[in-house]
């Protein structure tokens, strides 16, 4: 039995002897030598690629890396082809990434930048400082920070967060506890909103996430408060984002994806006010891909449950 895995992964040692290991390049189409694989691992394919992925005549199961698999699930594999997302792998990753953000916009990175770009030692920055200064964000102890999207990243990450000292509280679809944290369910955001320092969104890109923070829960939040995403672009109204940045009705933001990429060189996010861009960086490394791939593998030749098996 042959499994196609991307070239770019880190694959383990000692694959199960029942399984074949093909290395293949995400960028082409799939060499006709390896048309015999039953398994194909999905991770940075373009569009060619898995059209020629599509048309594998033994293809039973594709293991996507990624924690969403819409890219995979909308490529038109078959329906007896069984598909399974990356869910788990990311969370330390994208945890770092999204931690990275938050501190960058509570301790003024960008506003350090722009004074060393200037040769000033700025005062305003440095310094003897309230903890916890009137109309303001300047740490992320005590910081009353809300993480929209509380699955396995968000957890990981609202771990982090506690032992940095903040005050976190998850929002999902219902209200209740999770690894130890509040959650309040979406319907009662609004509740919250207007006593958040910190919005951090980590929601997947379906219809029914499309713009869910758009003008008037942006307008709830005060106007010391950031938000952070690092789901989906797609889950943010940039232009209503770009009109609360540049009115100063939120103190910044930082986002790691935008609803159409590559971001278009005449976007209005490039030059918004207090706004930090980075370029989909936060779960580019498979970092739990290897052993993932190798759980499934296993339990495919088994033929016992797969895991992150998502329902078509």
């Amino acid at each position: 039995m042959k499994i196609l895995v991307p070239d770019m992964v880190e694959f383990l040692e000692d694959v199960d002897p029942r399984a074949e290991v093909a290395l293949y390049d995400p960028a082409r189409p799939i060499p006709d030598e390896h048309r015999d694989a039953e398994l194909f691992v999905a991770w940075g394919n373009n569009a060619e690629n898995l059209a020629s992925a599509v048309q594998l005549p033994n293809l039973r199961f594709v293991q996507a890396l990624s924690a969403g698999a819409e890219k995979i699930t909308g490529a038109g594999f078959a329906s007896d082809v069984v598909i399974a997302n990356g869910s788990g792998v990311h969370d330390r990753t994208v945890t770092e990434h999204a931690v990275t953000l938050a501190l960058a916009l509570a301790r003024r990175l960008p506003a350090s930048a722009r004074a060393q770009r200037d040769h000033e030692w700025s005062r305003e920055l440095g310094g003897v400082h309230l903890m916890r200064p009137e109309g303001a964000v300047t740490s992320l102890v005590r910081a009353r920070v809300l993480i929209w999207g509380f699955g396995n990243i968000g957890q990981n990450l609202a771990r982090v967060l506690d032992t940095l000292g903040a005050e976190v509280r998850g929002v999902a679809r219902s209200d209740g506890e999770r690894s130890g944290f509040p959650v309040i369910s979406e319907e009662r955001i609004g509740e919250v909103l207007p006593e958040t320092d910190m919005l951090i969104m980590i929601l997947p890109g379906v219809s029914s996430t499309k713009n869910a923070l758009g003008a008037e829960r942006l307008a709830q939040l005060p106007d010391h408060a950031y938000v952070v995403n690092v789901g989906r672009g797609t889950t943010i109204d940039e232009d209503a984002l770009v009109d609360a940045l540049d009115s100063g009705s939120i103190a910044g933001a930082a986002i790691d994806v935008t609803a159409v990429e590559p971001l278009p060189a005449d976007s209005p996010l490039w030059d918004a006010k207090n706004l930090i861009l980075t370029p989909h960086a936060a779960g580019g490394r498979a970092d739990l891909g290897a052993k993932l791939i190798h759980d499934n593998l296993a339990a495919y030749l088994d033929g016992t449950p797969l895991k992150n098996v998502v329902e078509r």
